[in-house]
């Protein structure tokens, strides 16, 4: 590389002295007599403009020097130092060129990947490897792509949405109990990608799909609780369930993502609204048999000790 840029300096310095235009010599003739002592009056030359056509003149025969050109016979059988370029030194300066170009089109090729990310690369619209952190090359465009992926960073989606199914009249987060009553569940999934080939090629809509595998695993978790275990005792084991079955369906169908948490949104698990004021009811009436239960309980636990003393 350092002698390819010291060639181009010293073409470059030999262009600018061969077309130097403040050199007086420019419109003047041959320089073939510079240095002969002036003859007759001993009158220096001539000192008045340039003559266009010895200026098209020295132009040719400087450019025929620099691409090791030859002079043409003019009309007239003179010469009239019409350039005629040697096509070898033509085809080297071409060839050149194209060099150049070529090394700069290959340059577009390297690019940067951060840490913490991982670049897809594709040829001609296929995949073709993926590169990690640090600097990297590839087929310049149109051959090759690459697309930069975090698979670091924490993604969150929600599930369970408040829409109404006109078929049902229930939102959409509305789900079976395994003693066939309903509940609504909210959360919101955490997620990173542990595989940017597969997220970016095995499914059309990646994130969708993430959905869709939430959707499944908690409605097969709440499937096999009952209402009130789901509302109350095992509220509390819904997301770790929902997150190793999660897991399980993306794996399989290699979606390219890790569940890192499900976290159940305030009040994310209740009853529809239809049934909520009924439910709290129920709910109210338990809970003061359950008070009711502890307080006779507590009295036993006070009075029959005692009444074991006095027999």
């Amino acid at each position: 590389m350092n002698v390819f840029s010291r060639s181009l300096a010293v073409a470059a310095g030999r262009i600018r002295g061969m077309f130097n235009l403040n050199d007086p010599r420019w419109g003047r003739g041959d320089d073939k007599n510079e240095g002969q002592r002036p003859e007759g009056n001993n009158k220096g030359p001539k000192q008045g403009p340039p003559d266009l056509d010895e200026l098209w003149r020295d132009f040719n025969r400087k450019l025929g020097g620099l691409f090791g050109g030859r002079r043409g016979g003019g009309f007239g059988g003179g010469g009239n130092g019409n350039f005629q370029p040697d096509m070898k030194s033509a085809g080297v300066g071409a060839g050149l060129i194209a060099v150049v170009v070529v090394v700069i089109w290959m340059g577009t090729g390297i690019f940067i990947v951060q840490e913490g990310q991982q670049a897809v690369i594709t040829r001609f619209g296929r995949y073709n490897a993926t590169v990690g952190a640090g600097f990297n090359w590839r087929l310049p465009y149109p051959i090759e792509r690459h697309e930069v992926v975090n698979v670091t960073q924490i993604r969150s989606v929600d599930v369970g949405r408040d829409a109404v199914i006109r078929a049902t009249g229930l939102k959409e987060s509305a789900m079976l109990t395994e003693d066939e009553n309903i509940v609504e569940i909210k959360m919101s999934v955490q997620y990173r990608l542990n595989d940017a080939r597969a997220w970016l090629f095995e499914s059309k809509n990646p994130q969708e799909a993430l959905v869709q595998a939430a959707e499944t695993a908690v409605r097969e978790v709440v499937g096999k609780m009952r209402m009130d275990t789901a509302l109350a005792e095992e509220r509390d084991q819904i997301g770790p369930r929902v997150r190793m079955l999660m897991q399980q369906i993306l794996d399989r169908y290699k979606i390219g993502a890790e569940v890192v948490g499900i976290n159940l949104q305030q009040g994310g698990v209740r009853p529809p609204e239809q049934v909520q004021a009924a439910f709290d009811d129920v709910l109210k009436a338990g809970q003061e048999r359950e008070r009711a239960k502890n307080e006779a309980q507590a009295y036993a636990n006070d009075v029959i000790p005692r009444s074991a003393e006095r027999l």
